[in-house]
């Protein structure tokens, strides 16, 4: 082939490629045209896609943690709130009295004397002010013999307290601070108490207030009411709420709130399994009615007053008096000794008669007996059933004052 022939065939393909080119780009270009008009621009003419992200963001952490808080925020952390400050640790100091054991022999007794020492005894407890002006209420095993009590606020402040007025028989005491416009708890109506409602303990466990003038806090439920628990070391305890708030060494004395913020008991017992120190789900608290009574009688003389006679003695019925007796059941008192001239006889009641109850209260032995007649004081009229052979029977035994 010539050279000629070869030069035009190589200038016509490079005319072709570049005609082929030119057709392709210019086609794209009108293709990009066309999509780019038909594209409307809605966003606003200050719009920032990254900054209004940002501020969604922020607003939707915000709201999460308004609803965590407010989750955490309920009733029982606002009444704990609201009535933490009224509650206050005791530390109490008695001097107790101690005879050396050789004193009680006499040889020795003829060349030492009547060895006799005194020893400072620390102990602790909880207690409630019930007043603006400085009355607390714990328990009587708390304070009731104590020479000297000092009251720990949750302000850290410290107070020398003073003993207005103690029942040994209820377990109450009444102490009293020199201070003004204290914040004081709101007395509930023990006798409105719902089973299974809201309970909260509080007061100082082991002296763990002492840490850092606050009281600890423990919740759950009432468990039960009208619990009658016997004598413990002349003490009687009679009504009692049951509660499986945990209560510990140290919470006696201090309050049992419901879920309003009213006191409705005092914290005083618990059970203990054998071989066990610590709560085990079961804990008592004297009724706050109860309280209400014997604080008012303390104001007033500083005592409760049960000087009366009821001129009877009994006895529980065991298995062995109940079968003697041909007895249903070995339950309740029967009536061994009536004095002459006295309540007792005056009310028609005769040896050999068996309380069945005392106004309310179902007597099962003897201990609930004295237990419930402790409830009344000189003057009082107080209703019994008894059981005489086949017959039951209603008696009033006015109980005389001494």
């Amino acid at each position: 082939m010539s050279q000629f022939k070869i030069a035009f065939i190589s200038s016509l393909i490079t005319v072709l490629c570049v005609s082929i080119a030119f057709a392709y780009f210019y086609t794209r270009n009108e293709n990009l045209n066309i999509s780019t008009e038909n594209i409307t621009d809605t966003r606003p003419i200050n719009f920032q896609p990254e900054k209004e992200t940002e501020n969604n963001d922020a607003e939707k952490r915000e709201k999460i943690s308004e609803d965590l808080f407010e989750s955490r925020s309920n009733i029982i952390t606002r009444t704990v709130k609201n009535i933490s400050e009224a509650v206050v640790g005791i530390n109490v100091k008695e001097i107790r009295q101690y005879r050396d054991p050789m004193s009680t022999n006499p040889f020795w007794r003829q060349f030492f004397g009547d060895r006799v020492y005194n020893r400072e005894v620390s102990g602790l407890g909880s207690g409630v002010i019930i007043s603006s002006d400085g009355y607390i209420i714990t328990n009587d095993h708390v304070a009731g013999r104590a020479d000297k009590i000092i009251i720990t606020m949750t302000n850290g402040e410290h107070y020398d307290a003073k003993i207005v007025g103690t029942d040994l028989v209820s377990d109450v005491c009444l102490l009293k601070i020199e201070a003004k416009n204290l914040p004081h708890v709101k007395l509930g109506d023990s006798d409105e108490i719902l089973i299974g409602e809201w309970a909260i303990a509080l007061g100082n466990p082991f002296g763990l207030f002492d840490i850092n003038d606050k009281p600890t806090v423990t919740v759950g439920v009432i468990s039960s009411v009208g619990m009658n628990l016997g004598e413990n070391s002349g003490r009687y305890y009679l009504d009692m709420i049951q509660t499986d708030a945990a209560i510990n060494s140290g919470n006696s004395g201090g309050p049992l709130v419901n879920s309003f913020g009213e006191l409705i008991g005092m914290n005083t017992l618990i059970f203990t399994a054998q071989g066990s120190s610590g709560s085990v789900g079961v804990g008592f608290a004297i009724p706050i009615n109860k309280v209400k009574r014997i604080i008012e009688e303390l104001k007033s003389n500083g005592k409760v007053d049960r000087s009366f006679v009821t001129g009877l003695r009994g006895q529980t019925i065991d298995e062995g008096i109940a079968n003697y007796y041909q007895l249903p059941s070995a339950s309740g008192v029967i009536i061994t000794y009536v004095q002459k001239e006295s309540p007792s006889e005056d009310a028609g009641l005769e040896e050999g008669d068996i309380i069945l109850s005392v106004d309310k209260y179902r007597i099962t032995n003897f201990e609930t007996l004295v237990a419930v007649i402790n409830e009344f004081r000189p003057g009082d009229k107080v209703k019994l059933k008894i059981q005489r052979g086949d017959s039951i029977i209603d008696k009033t035994l006015k109980l005389e004052k001494r």
